[in-house]
């Protein structure tokens, strides 16, 4: 199987950032990726999130797949959502009557739902606080990997003994 990782804004921006700190973390996992053979996806729900201060021709989307968002997820970010809210009952509170959906569990269904894909790659520390809400309630099919980590540190001997992405 072809594995793929879900490539979150935050991740595109630093990439395309010379000058963020991460930049150099994002460059070197993107340079792994495509090494491997690990196929790149970028979500639409990123790429608006993207296009609010960039432009679209900024993003290297003939290197990337687009996952549009769809029926099946739009139930899962429901049911991921529920879990989050109850997980944080203020944001429930926060929001009410009309709860506002947060991009990353659009996200996360988007990336729990393809069988491709392994990981979702971050540099938002937000993301790391979502995942263990909805790891309170489900099981998902997925992890993160935080680009503050350096590539070279993710994955070390130890990772691979793990079989991040086994053949």
């Amino acid at each position: 199987m072809n594995y793929s990782v879900l490539l979150d804004t935050s991740f595109i921006i630093r990439f395309l950032n010379k000058d963020d700190k991460l930049h150099k973390n994002a460059y070197d996992y993107y340079q792994y990726f495509l090494e491997k053979n690990i196929t790149l996806k970028i979500s639409t729900i990123s790429i608006a999130e993207y296009c609010v201060v960039g432009k679209i021709e900024e993003l290297p989307l003939k290197e990337i797949q687009i996952v549009p968002f769809n029926f099946d997820h739009s139930k899962r970010t429901g049911e991921f959502s529920k879990i989050i809210f109850r997980y944080n009952k203020d944001a429930i509170e926060k929001f009410y009557p009309r709860a506002i959906i947060p991009n990353d569990s659009k996200l996360f269904s988007q990336a729990d739902l393809d069988e491709r894909i392994r990981y979702f790659v971050t540099s938002d520390e937000r993301s790391l606080k979502t995942l263990e809400a909805l790891k309170s309630g489900t099981t998902l099919n997925f992890e993160i990997i935080s680009i503050r980590i350096p590539c070279s540190e993710f994955f070390s001997q130890k990772h691979h003994q793990n079989n991040l992405f086994p053949n």
